[in-house]
């Protein structure tokens, strides 16, 4: 059986990154899988059904709302965006941008922040560079801030249903954390991004306005990649329980970087138990959501910017991979020595 769940681990690794179609099909191909090794690890019970049915109701609830909310005040957000950024300081409105969002992807989700902050790009219409390094920026901001609350993202969702905690467990444990990350993140895109005239057309308005059809399905996309990683999780347990809860944290720490490319929910199902001890949960957790802004798979928000603003991978890399090792070895800092 151990054999068979290593195995099934490496395949969702790695199909992802080199397979197009089950990289454009990620959620039937991890709801499959979750499928597959719930079944090998004999866990597959109704309980556990019920468990994956119930949990990723209200952030698939959320998502919907707030892609409809989206859709409907589109043209006044758009109209607010381009005064705000006229009407305050440059420099603020930057960092205020970063921060903001990263606070609030954790109540409107990680994927609704980055469609706002494509909404924001696309209204400022930045030089390319400045562009690039203020949506990777934000995203490591989103990405973070979203595990504030199990609304925000499929990792906060699967991480308290593992650990069978309540809604602020998170805020507790890694508020104090993620908020020095987020703002530190602001204060750095104050710095680096230029106040630049409007030399380029990033997006057309019409494509960054989705209908009716896309917003339902990306709520249900989002419901059954959840549910399949529901399964995952439970199916890892009995190799968690032998190869994972034994590692010191700071070596959990470090191998979390494999987060960069792969979409850190899907780890957190495969590492996170109810057994392990508060500071080994922290150093997964810190490890997974700030190496998952690295690469553009690492996160959700990272695909929804980079595929809508037309963001190469390489472009991605060489500004985000060097930022998250800086933010990894801060942290690594503060987790372990302060």
């Amino acid at each position: 059986m151990v054999i068979s769940l290593i195995l099934i681990f490496m395949l969702v690794l790695i199909l992802p990154l080199v397979v197009k179609k089950i990289e454009q099909n990620l959620e039937i191909f991890l709801f499959l899988t979750g499928i597959v090794t719930a079944l090998i690890s004999g866990v597959l019970e109704g309980s556990l059904f019920i468990k994956a049915a119930v949990d990723p109701i209200n952030i698939s609830l959320a998502v919907l709302g707030a892609g409809l909310l989206f859709k409907w005040f589109h043209a006044p957000l758009t109209k607010g965006i381009v005064g705000l950024s006229q009407l305050i300081p440059y420099r603020l409105f930057i960092a205020s941008t970063v921060i903001v969002l990263g606070i609030i992807s954790s109540l409107i989700t990680a994927i609704i922040a980055a469609l706002v902050l494509v909404l924001i790009v696309t209204s400022l219409q930045l030089h390319r560079k400045s562009m690039v390094r203020l949506v990777v920026i934000s995203c490591f901001s989103i990405g973070m801030g979203a595990a504030l609350t199990p609304l925000g993202e499929p990792l906060s969702t699967i991480a308290i249903s593992k650990l069978d905690e309540d809604f602020f467990f998170l805020l507790d444990l890694l508020g104090s954390e993620i908020i020095f990350g987020i703002v530190m993140l602001g204060g750095l895109a104050s710095v680096l991004i230029k106040k630049s005239k409007p030399i380029e057309n990033l997006e057309n308005k019409k494509k960054n306005s989705e209908n009716y059809e896309e917003i339902l399905l990306r709520a249900l996309k989002i419901y059954f990649f959840v549910m399949g990683l529901t399964f995952l999780g439970s199916g890892f347990e009995p190799l968690i329980n032998k190869y994972f809860i034994g590692l010191n944290p700071m070596s959990l720490y470090w191998l979390n970087m494999i987060s960069a490319v792969l979409d850190n929910a899907t780890l957190t199902a495969a590492e996170i138990s109810s057994v392990m001890n508060q500071m080994t949960i922290k150093a997964i957790l810190l490890g997974l959501l700030v190496s998952g802004g690295m690469l553009i798979p690492g996160n959700i928000p990272n695909i929804i910017a980079a595929g809508k603003l037309q963001i190469t991978s390489k472009e991605w890399a060489v500004f985000a991979f060097p930022l998250g090792l800086f933010t990894m070895i801060i942290y690594f800092i503060i987790l372990f020595f302060v």
